[in-house]
């Protein structure tokens, strides 16, 4: 090989290599891989939340038997990592759900209760030796900012219809949200009987369904608006962007329409509101993560909405390489944690962003 290709070669590589770094700026730090513990064939489904006295917690499914989904795994298990300063440094992994093999937790996602300062974690859990391809729905509690946590309640007759006991049906990994009004908010999805919100008004002691289809709908988000509006941001597979629904009555009625600014190859994604000052001013934003291409999972992108995603005017690329399932929290600084599979689901990166750098 001639000294000319060598070098040409060389620079091919370090040019793709640059490409699909993390801006260097930032803080980044990869939270789970399999080199961690050899026992996981993969870690996967990423949830992050603040909880009330500032601390992040990192929540993730660990795969011991493969890489496989909850009705192909006889043995997934929860775990958390926690950190106290801001993510810059993280606890060792420690392993919150985990039942005998044969029986699997997957797909976390949690919700802050600011009001009496509990989280809840949600997952979703097989037997796959008695009941295989039968989708129960569990929640675990803490009251100490994620150190402890409760035994699992099975709340899969609350929020869901007895019909559907069959159906393939799995509570959205990532978050869920907290209304003005206390309300505790979550979706819920039935690839047979459409998505569906589901809620507690009582601080999670009773949780509810309600019984109005969402469609089209999968893996969704939902916020308030500033109104008191509800939105969903939702995947669709297939269609290459996302579609957003909208109730103005606590959704009972929805009205829905697609968004192809938003981009998307049918993947998981996050949405939260961001309230900052700008001279003074208090203001409000809208702020989305995704992997942001019509068919591969790949470039996770921060998108901005100042307009309450009527419009997204702003966007950055955190990563252009290979990016799937993504969820975001707001630091008790003021900065955006992201949190985010990376590498064809090898890695699980936290990277700490300032608002100024998303806007300017």
């Amino acid at each position: 090989m001639s000294l000319f290709i060598i070098i040409a070669s060389y620079n091919l590589f370090a040019q793709i290599s640059e490409k699909h770094q993390i801006d260097s700026s930032l803080f980044y730090i990869d939270l789970f891989n399999t080199s961690m513990n050899n026992n996981a064939d993969c870690y996967r489904i990423p949830s992050l939340i603040t909880a009330p006295n500032g601390d992040l917690i990192a929540a993730i499914d660990e795969r011991i038997e493969s890489c496989g989904d909850l009705h192909q795994n006889k043995d997934i298990n929860i775990v958390i990592k926690r950190s106290s300063d801001n993510g810059k440094t993280w606890s060792d992994i420690e392993r919150i759900v985990d039942f005998p093999f044969g029986e699997s937790a997957s797909d976390p996602s949690m919700i802050v209760d600011a009001i009496t300062n509990e989280i809840f974690l949600f997952y979703n859990f097989m037997d796959l030796e008695k009941e295989p391809r039968t989708y129960y729905l569990h929640v675990i509690k803490s009251c100490d900012n994620g150190k402890t946590w409760s035994k699992p309640i099975d709340i899969t007759s609350q929020i869901t219809l007895p019909e559907w006991k069959k159906d393939f049906k799995f509570i959205t990994s990532g978050h869920g949200i907290q209304t003005k009004s206390g309300k505790l908010l979550h979706t819920i999805v039935n690839l047979n009987n459409g998505l569906h919100v589901f809620g507690s008004d009582d601080h999670g002691k009773n949780w509810y369904l309600i019984n109005t289809p969402i469609t089209p709908g999968d893996e969704s988000k939902i916020i308030e608006l500033s109104d008191g509006k509800w939105m969903i941001n939702s995947r669709v597979n297939k269609n290459g962007y996302r579609f957003v629904h909208i109730s103005n009555n606590d959704g009972q009625t929805w009205e829905t329409y697609k968004d192809s600014i938003l981009i998307d190859p049918a993947c998981n994604a996050s949405l939260l509101n961001y309230k900052y000052e700008e001279n003074g001013i208090a203001k409000s934003c809208l702020l989305f993560s995704n992997a942001k291409h019509s068919t591969e999972r790949k470039n996770m992108t921060i998108s901005i909405s100042f307009d309450e995603g009527k419009t997204w005017s702003k966007e950055k690329l955190i990563y252009s390489g290979s990016s799937a399932y993504s969820t975001l929290t707001i630091l008790q600084n003021g900065d955006i944690g992201l949190f985010f599979e990376k590498d064809e689901y090898t890695k699980n990166v936290f990277v700490k962003i300032p608002f100024d750098y998303l806007i300017n």
